[in-house]
């Protein structure tokens, strides 16, 4: 018999039995909306953004790549970053049921204000947000 024929059948044996306890449990990061008491938008970029983002805002790259939101122009309109707060994309989870509306707005604002941004024109509102959940 082969090594590899010996040791496949052990590896998969291995693999199905520690599954459980690496299975994806992301969902479960943010079920508790509660968790999150940060109101001003500073407070909740710190908590939630500044880890994969960095604390400057200028991104990073590793496991997953976190665009830099430092000089972005995609954050003129409110709508695109409101939106990708709420619902996420790629490795960026939807914060929706973690943030409030007021929340998600003050972070969106503090982001697009910040980090060499200079978007203070057309704010991101409560109301803003509401409509796009």
């Amino acid at each position: 018999m082969r090594m590899h024929q010996l040791f496949t059948p052990v590896l998969f044996a291995t693999s199905v039995v520690a599954a459980p306890a690496f299975a994806d449990d992301s969902a479960a990061w943010f079920e508790n909306r509660n968790v999150l008491t940060q109101e001003t938008g500073e407070g909740i970029y710190n908590a939630v953004c500044a880890g994969c983002h960095m604390p400057d805002g200028q991104g990073a790259t590793g496991a997953a790549s976190y665009p830099a939101l430092a000089d972005n122009p995609t954050l003129e309109y409110p709508e695109y970053a409101v939106m990708l707060t709420l619902h996420g994309q790629a490795a960026m989870p939807p914060l929706r049921g973690v943030l409030n509306d007021e929340q998600v707005a003050a972070v969106v604002n503090y982001i697009r204000t910040s980090f060499g941004n200079n978007y203070p024109d057309d704010p991101a509102t409560a109301e803003m947000v509401a409509q796009t959940r």
